[in-house]
Parts: C-alpha cells; structure tokens; sequence
C-alpha cells in the first residue's frame, strides 16, 4: 500500500548517540535500524531494513505457529459434519495462503490486516494468520491504524459466528471469548510498540543531552577565551603604551639629559616588569580557571590612587576626583571592575589623545551604586588613528553588564570622549 513503509527509521544525524541494548542481532531490525542507521548493512538496497537473527527466528516461529494452528482447524473442520466438502477445501485454501502471506507482515502490516478482515470470516483455518497479522499491525504502526481496523474486525466476530457457529459452544459465550482473544493480542502489540518507542525516546534524550553537554562546554570555552582576552586588553594594553610612550620620548629625544633618560628607562622597566607580572596572572587565569586564584590579588579601587601616579609619570595629566564615602566597604568585584574602567579609559585617552587632560570621577555610596567616569577634551592636534579601536569599550561593557550595572561612552559637545559607568553597591 502506498505509504506502508517501516516506521522505526527516523531521519537521525550522524552524531546522534546511542543507547545500549546489546548485540544488535538480538533486536528487531527495524528497531536495530532507528537506534544505528549509520552502521553497514543495516539497511536494504531498497531501503527497508534487513532481517536480524532474532527477526528470522520470530517470522519462522510466527509461519509454524500459523499453520499449527491452521492444521488443527482444518481437523476441526473434517470432523463437522454441518460443512461441506467444497467449503472446507476451499477453507483449507484460504487459509494456507493466509499462512503464506503471514511473511509479509513486516513490509505491509496495514494491507495485511485489511486482506485478513474477510479471511477472518470466512475461514477457520486462516484464524492463526489473522491473529498473527493484527500483532503485526499493532506492533509497527500507529495507534490510529490498530484502532480502526481491530475496531472492524471485532464488528466481524458476531457475524463469523452466526455464520460459522462452534460446536458445543453457546453464540455469547464464543463471540466473548474470541473479542477477549483479539482486544489481549491488540494490547501486547501495542505494549511492544510502546516499548520500541520508549527505547527511542531513550536515544533521543541521549543524544540532545550529549549535544547540550557539547554545546555547554563550548560555551564554556568560549567566555573562558572571551575573559583572557578581555583581561589581557585591559590589563597588558595599559602597561604596553606606557612602554611605548616613555620609549618613543627617547627616540625622539635623544639628546635628553641623563637624568631624563634614567628616569624614562626606569619606566620602561617597572612598565616592563608590570607587564610581565600581569601576563603571569593571566596564565595563572588559564590554570586556575578562577582570577582569584591567580597568584598575585586583584586591583580594587583602593589602587586607583597608583594607576593615576603610572600615568602622571608616563606624562599624561590626570585629574582624579575621588568622592567615595568609605572606599573600604566597596565590594572587590565592584572595586575590581571600577579600577579596569578606569584603567581602559587612561589608555585610550593616551592612544586617541595624546597630550590632553584627563579627568577620573568616582563617587557613590553603599545603595547608591558606585559612578565612574573618564573624560578627555579634543585632542590638541591630528591624531592618526589606532587599529583595533573599541574592542576594550566592548570588553568593559560586557564586564559592568556582568556586575549588575551599566556602561555608556561616547564623544562630549566639545569634541573630547567620556566613559561613564554605574556599578551596584548595595
């Protein structure tokens, strides 16, 4: 029939996980097939899967079972003497295609089905077949198929039995033991199904969680390399270009007095050593998996006082005002992410504006939140432009909107640029 195909062979990707149920010889093909379509040979050149060991073991014990049962109706049907000859030849035949046809109720168990609801009141012999076929049926197709055509066959038992009545029997009492027979062989069909089915679910549940596991730990890796990276920025950048301030004065300046010199060297060392002390915490992140862990503490707002100093002697003009009611009661992380936004701000004023004043505020209170701002005016001159501009703004707007709080920048009236964050204190 069209459309009669096998039902469990779901469309499953390559990477779908799979369930332990032992040696695959042991399943049914069809449940064999859903469970590793990717194996080798699993399927026909037609597409339908092939027979297991365990499928050829049932089919044969499924044919002999219909044809015992076949033989001892036509026994039955000898010894009554109310059929006659012809009827019960022609019964006999009936039911030996039945039995024949018994093979086919893998491949189309709904036509099956419909071809045995008028064997089965016709004829005696092809009753094993019909049984056999209705499992079929219930086992490999969706309760709506079971529903309608077990539903007709039942209607049908009334009228075999008026036709065909049993000897030493009463009509109730045969018509309620065969719909007894019929609705229990319905229901361990659907059973089987339901089974199959669950074992299904089971390898689909295994297989979205192995996918959400892979997708997990890859986001996992992903923030862990989106926080090194942002940690590098906002740390090393801000030690880097005061390297490359203090070494660029001395190119420019060669013939600078010695104590000049000495003192922009010393810089660059300290700078340097900073640099490298930071780089070391960052490898101590890669390792430890926690900045807390990193080896040396973490700057809070108690350094800002420090970073501005750095940044005076790098020879840029910072104005640092500092209205915090108890800087000790600051929260480490808010503190820790105020010091970066600080900290980014000076480097970018020394990038894009090179030679400007810059003004830090910092003010707040305990539930007032705790406000950070970095301002700069125009720069005085032509300033070439940096690649890379604006990756540490988008790193330091990821980092307040992690802290609870807000992050906003972008260029003033007058042609200068100002950070402004709002970070929670409760």
């Amino acid at each position: 029939m069209k459309g009669d195909r096998p039902t469990f062979v779901p469309q499953v990707p390559v990477s779908s996980a799979r369930v332990p149920t032992g040696p695959r010889w042991l399943l049914p093909s069809a449940l064999a097939a859903a469970l590793d379509p990717e194996r080798p040979g699993t399927f026909r050149r037609s597409g339908r899967p092939r027979r297991t060991v365990r499928d050829w073991a049932v089919d044969f014990t499924a044919f002999f079972l219909a044809v015992a049962i076949g033989i001892t109706a036509a026994e039955e049907l000898s010894r009554n003497s109310g059929v006659p000859h012809a009827l019960a030849v022609a019964d006999q035949l009936i039911g030996a295609l039945a039995c024949a046809a018994v093979w086919l109720r893998r491949r189309w168990p709904v036509g099956l089905a419909l071809a045995m609801l008028p064997v089965s009141v016709v004829s005696d012999t092809g009753g094993g077949a019909t049984l056999i076929a209705f499992f079929s049926l219930a086992v490999h197709r969706p309760f709506r198929y079971t529903a309608w055509i077990g539903g007709v066959s039942l209607a049908l038992v009334p009228l075999y039995f008026w036709w065909r009545p049993e000897p030493g029997l009463p009509f109730p009492a045969a018509v309620f033991l065969w719909t007894v027979i019929s609705l229990a062989l319905f229901g361990w069909g659907l059973f089987v199904r339901s089974k199959r089915q669950l074992m299904l679910s089971l390898r689909d549940r295994a297989r979205r969680a192995e996918t959400e596991a892979a997708l997990r730990a890859e986001q996992a890796q992903r923030l862990a390399r989106e926080a090194i990276a942002r940690e590098m920025h906002d740390v090393l950048a801000h030690r880097l270009t005061l390297l490359s301030v203090h070494a660029g004065a001395l190119e420019f300046r060669p013939d600078a007095p010695r104590e000049e010199v000495a003192r922009a060297a010393g810089v660059i060392r300290e700078s340097a050593h900073e640099a490298l002390q930071d780089l070391r915490e960052i490898i101590g992140v890669l390792r430890a998996g926690d900045p807390d862990d990193a080896g040396r503490p973490q700057p809070t707002l108690a350094a800002l006082g420090t970073l501005v100093t750095e940044s005076r002697e790098a020879g840029t003009k910072v104005v640092l005002d500092h209205r915090v009611t108890d800087p000790a009661a600051v929260p480490a992380s808010v503190g820790r992410t105020a010091y970066r936004i600080v900290q980014e701000g000076l480097t970018n004023a020394r990038k894009h504006a090179p030679g400007a004043e810059v003004t830090v505020s910092v003010a707040g209170a305990p539930g007032d939140g705790l406000t950070v701002a970095v301002r700069n005016p125009a720069p005085p001159g032509e300033v070439p432009s940096v690649p890379g501009s604006g990756q540490g703004l988008i790193g330091l707007t990821e980092r307040a909107t992690l802290a609870g709080g807000r992050l906003e920048h972008g260029a003033t009236a007058d042609g200068g640029f100002e950070v402004r964050a709002w970070l929670p204190w409760g």
